[in-house]
């Protein structure tokens, strides 16, 4: 064949498998190939890329077969066959019968051109394909968007009635708020003032009882007097005489016996110490000494008077504990409230805070009361027994060793925790002095 014969040749050639075409089809950028084999390829590679331009196609294009090329592929590979091959190289080339080189060429330019234009005009439909479906595309989001616009006004709306609603209903709770509010106040009105007037009946009612009952207990005692009396009386002539001066110690006894009964464990607190007192390792026996110790200035401790105080407090009930003055010349015994000034001096009186007796010059005994009352003794003090009532407002101080009551604070009245409570002046027989001791108390 001629140069231009292979030329039209190669325009039915796929180049992909390089045989004439079977099923031709058409890229959108104009290329020629078989069906199965540009499908084949594409099934190979996702990217949908024209073999010969490299032109990326997506989506996928739908390809259909080009009738026309189809046909001039068969004509051209019928024609091929029919063609007798040159047997001699001297011999000219036959051409078919009817058809000259010439003319074939042309005929064959022609269904090329005519190829080309085929592509062209189906780019070109596709073209229009896709420019149709973008305007439609288009016309979608338009709608989308107004939708969406449209979506938003009404949501915008809810939420505006919706808040309305919530500001009518707050509205309406707060004046059903207000209206319980003032039922409330009536009712609770109305109420207490209902109750006070019961109240004030049966405060009445009460006092009239109550006026009646200490009338009679009047009566009672003066009756109960009468009897005492006249029963003191009628026993003392019946009684020897001796038998009559035993009967205040019996008395007596019975009494401190009853006290007795109250005994609690007392120790002393060393935090309150003052640095010229040294306490027990037991924490019961005190001694008062010269030497200034060395000691942490700390808010519990006695830092002028030369006091200690007992690690036990009492805010209720009956108390009772004893204490062995034997042998010492001076000391103070007693109960303090808890808010006592332990920095400076201070006067030991009740309205200080102090309920003490004491001893100086080894045979002056006094109630530190205010004013100080002189105590008669029938002898010197061994053993001291305190007692506290602390509802009644009594402290009561004895003799154990008699046995007899020494003196007695009433009508107190405490609101405080109450501490043991003891001290001594200093002097030059300090160190000599035994100490006080919290004994042990013996029914």
């Amino acid at each position: 064949m001629s140069a231009s014969s292979h030329s039209s040749e190669d325009q039915f050639l796929c180049s992909i498998c390089l045989d004439v075409f079977t099923d031709p089809v058409s890229t959108p950028c104009g290329h020629n190939f078989c069906k199965k084999c540009i499908n084949k390829h594409w099934d190979m590679d996702d990217r949908h890329q024209c073999p010969i331009c490299k032109e990326m196609f997506y989506p996928k294009p739908k390809l259909q077969v080009n009738n026309l090329i189809a046909e001039l592929a068969d004509e051209f590979r019928r024609s091929a066959a029919d063609t007798v091959p040159q047997q001699q190289a001297d011999q000219p080339q036959e051409v078919p019968t009817g058809t000259s080189s010439k003319s074939w060429t042309l005929w064959v330019a022609g269904a090329c051109l005519f190829v080309v234009f085929s592509g062209m005009m189906h780019n070109l439909r596709l073209k229009e394909e896709q420019q149709g479906q973008l305007v439609k595309a288009e016309v979608e989001i338009d709608q989308l968007i107004q939708q969406s616009q449209l979506k938003i006004a009404e949501t915008k709306l809810s939420v505006a009635n919706s808040k309305k609603d919530t500001y009518r209903k707050i509205a309406e709770g707060d004046q059903a708020v207000m209206a319980l509010r003032e039922f409330l106040q009536r009712s609770h009105a109305e109420l207490t003032e209902t109750v006070k007037k019961k109240q004030r009946t049966t405060e009445m009612k009460t006092e009239g009882i109550i006026r009646e009952l200490e009338q009679l207990i009047c009566e009672l005692n003066e009756r109960k007097t009468e009897v005492e009396q006249i029963s003191t009386a009628h026993l003392e002539q019946m009684l020897p005489e001796k038998t009559k001066k035993e009967i205040p110690k019996l008395l007596a006894r019975d009494e401190l016996e009853r006290v007795q009964r109250h005994a609690v464990e007392v120790t002393l607190d060393p935090d309150t110490a003052h640095p010229r007192i040294i306490l027990s390792d037991d924490g019961k026996q005190v001694r008062f000494v010269r030497l200034w110790r060395i000691l942490p200035d700390n808010p519990e401790r006695f830092s002028q008077c030369v006091s200690v105080l007992g690690k036990q407090s009492f805010s209720a009930g009956k108390f009772y504990f004893e204490v062995q003055v034997k042998g010492r010349t001076e000391w103070t015994l007693g109960v303090a409230k808890e808010s006592i000034n332990r920095k400076g001096q201070m006067a030991l009186m009740p309205q200080n805070g102090y309920w003490t007796i004491c001893l100086r010059n080894g045979n002056d005994y006094k109630a530190l009361a205010a004013p100080a009352v002189d105590l008669s003794l029938q002898s010197p003090l061994e053993k001291v027994g305190l007692f506290v009532d602390y509802e009644k407002g009594v402290i009561s101080f004895y003799d154990v060793d008699v046995p007899s009551q020494i003196y007695s604070f009433t009508g107190c009245c405490f609101t405080e925790r109450l501490y043991p409570y003891f001290s001594s002046p200093i002097n030059i027989k300090s160190d000599l002095s035994p100490p006080l001791i919290i004994t042990a108390v013996k029914h």
